[in-house]
Order: C-alpha cells, then structure tokens, then sequence
C-alpha cells in the first residue's frame, strides 16, 4: 500500500459520514478519485460514482458504503442535556462514557455519552443494559438556550474520530464499517490496468447502506451493470466468545473473504476464488444461507437482476467506537477487484 492510499484511507476515516450525512467523506473521495478516474459524478442521493473504461459493453459495479452509524439530536432539555435517536443499529453499552461530537452547521461540537454513576444505581438498573433514551450528551451547556446556540436539533452525532495504528499491521478506529469497503472499491479502480480492461469499471462509495440499502440501490440502477461485487466488513472470529461453528472460521490478516450462498452468482463467486489463486492473493471463504445485509443484497435483485458477489474484510468489534482491521487484508482486497475487473471479458455470460 503507497502512501497516497494510506493517506487517503486516514483521511477518510476521520472524516464524519453518518447515514444520511455522508457529503464531508464523499468530498475527500471525489478530491482523490479524479486523480485517475475517466469521470466523476455524484447523483442525487450522493453517491459518488467514479469509471474507468466508460463504453464498453460490460459495466461492472464494484460498491463500498461510506456511512457510519451515528446519533441524531432528538430533544435538548431546559438543563442544556442533549436526547438522540440512533442512526444505524448500536449497542448502547458502548456509547456510555464516550467522548462525542455534535456535527453543527458552524461546526464540531465536544460533548459526552452520560448516565447516572453506578454508585446512585439501584440492584435493578445495575442488572439491566442501559437504553439509548436513558443516556444522555453533555456538551458543557448550563440552559436550554445555551446548548440551542451550539447545536440544533436534527444535527447528527458520532463517536469521536480516532485512527490508530497497533502492531502486526492492524489499525483500530469507528468506521472500519464501512469505510474500509469503500476504501477497498476505490483502490481497485485506481489499481485497475486500464489497457487491460473490457469492460465498463465503475467503483461507487454508496451512501444509506446502514438505514437500507438505499445509496447501493439507486447506483445500481443508474449505472444498470451486468456484474456487482461489494465490499463490506464481516465477523473475523478469532477473538474470544465468538463460536466459529455458527459463524465461520474468519481471521485476521488472512485475506479477505469470498461469500458463497444463495445471494450470490456461482460464476462471479468461482471467477473471485480462480482470480485469488492465479494471482497469488490469499483469501478465505464465508457461507451465507440468506442474503445478508450488505449492498449486495440490493444489487442482486436491481432490474432484472445482476450478477452479484461479495467481498469481505475481517473485523473485530464492528458497530462499536474500536472497530479493528488489517491493512494487510485491504490491500489484498483492493488487488483481488482491480485483477477481477481484469479477467471479465467482453463476452462475459453469468446466466447461470
């Protein structure tokens, strides 16, 4: 991985993009993507879509979502204490104590996840995992009308951004979920040799992926491609209390992962796993018996149907402010894609 792309994918991750929030990263996506990108283009939803090789007959999607999930500002009491809505599926014994930031109009706000202290607690509320309605964000304001000077309802919420490196080639921060995916698309279509491409290459950053689907939806159906892969994170299980019986044997650092199962086209799935072994690029195999909800799951059933995979980078503590990956399993994604896109044909035929 050059520093350039090293460069890009810390500057992403410290970049805000909760659903339906998601303009401050896709602005540092389109910056980096017309260094070598055909053309750009961001659709109504804000998707921003970037090709290589645009005309030929075959177009091929590759899509990684942007959005992280957040927090959105519901009410804010006469105290000055801020209540939020989720955005995007927590566990909201993560949140409490967390340092937060307040996405403003003018700009960041620091605040913090609060309840009451374990000292005041009953035996009851010791027992139970909090509500998010039961936390609350201080952000250091004394009455109603000072906090509605900062912030305004409606303003979205994330944990704070932090990127930081650990041994072994691992890094840890929120948004591995999914910003490494789109990291992964975006890498491709650069790493892509053009002069060996026969098709229509399009890398999208998806938006909306954490509410439904909804950025890979719409792409889809605007760029109407004959083959998607999506790049989304998936349970590495090589940590403790996760039964590898029930979800798979997925480890860190040993590539990315290759879905098999009914979501996805057989000759797309055996074209990714000959494409890794021909290029000497490790990867593992995952089973899903049901579409998973990933954007492959809208892909597959865009139109008339697209010939869909699924590409998978092992993550550790995902939808938590400490999501952890290998930039080792990344930069194996990104070639995996950008050599794929190669070995797709003009006469590609994916029927089944």
């Amino acid at each position: 991985m050059d520093a350039a792309a090293l460069d890009f994918f810390r500057k992403a991750l410290q970049t805000p993009s909760p659903s339906g929030y998601e303009s401050p990263v896709q602005d540092v996506v389109r910056e980096y993507v017309r260094g070598f990108a055909d053309e750009v283009t961001t659709d109504v939803n804000g998707n921003v879509i970037a090709v290589k090789n645009p005309g030929a007959p075959v177009r091929v999607m590759l899509a990684g979502h942007c959005d992280q999930i957040g927090l959105i500002v519901q009410y804010i009491d006469e105290n000055g204490f801020l209540y939020v809505q989720p955005i995007g599926g927590w566990d909201p014994v993560v949140l409490v104590g967390q340092r937060m930031t307040v996405w403003t109009e003018s700009g960041p706000v620091f605040g913090v996840i609060a309840r009451k202290p374990i000292h005041l607690m009953t035996d009851e509320e010791r027992g139970k995992a909090p509500k998010i309605k039961e936390l609350w964000l201080d952000i250091g304001a004394a009455t109603k009308e000072e906090a509605r000077k900062l912030v305004r309802v409606g303003d979205a919420v994330t944990v704070e951004l932090e990127y930081r490196e650990m041994p072994n080639q691992r890094v840890v921060s929120p948004a591995m979920d999914d910003k490494c995916g789109m990291w992964v698309v975006i890498e491709a279509l650069r790493r892509a040799n053009k002069a060996k491409l026969n098709c229509s290459l399009y890398a999208v950053s998806t938006v909306q992926e954490e509410l439904g689907l909804r950025g890979a939806q719409t792409s889809c159906f605007g760029i109407d491609p004959h083959v998607g892969v999506a790049v989304d994170v998936t349970f590495a299980t090589d940590c403790p209390t996760i039964e590898k019986k029930e979800e798979g044997d997925i480890a860190l650092g040993k590539g990315p992962v290759v879905f098999r199962g009914p979501n996805f086209n057989a000759k797309v799935v055996e074209q990714l796993i000959a494409t890794a072994e021909s290029a000497g690029i490790p990867c593992q195999l995952g089973a899903a018996g049901k579409p998973p909800g990933t954007d492959a799951r809208a892909i597959q059933v865009t139109r008339a149907g697209v010939a869909t995979g699924l590409v998978s980078i092992p993550n550790r503590y995902m939808h938590s402010p400490v999501e952890l990956i290998s930039l080792e399993d990344i930069d194996h994604a990104a070639d995996l894609l950008a050599r794929f896109a190669e070995s797709v044909s003009a006469d590609a035929n994916y029927i089944p």
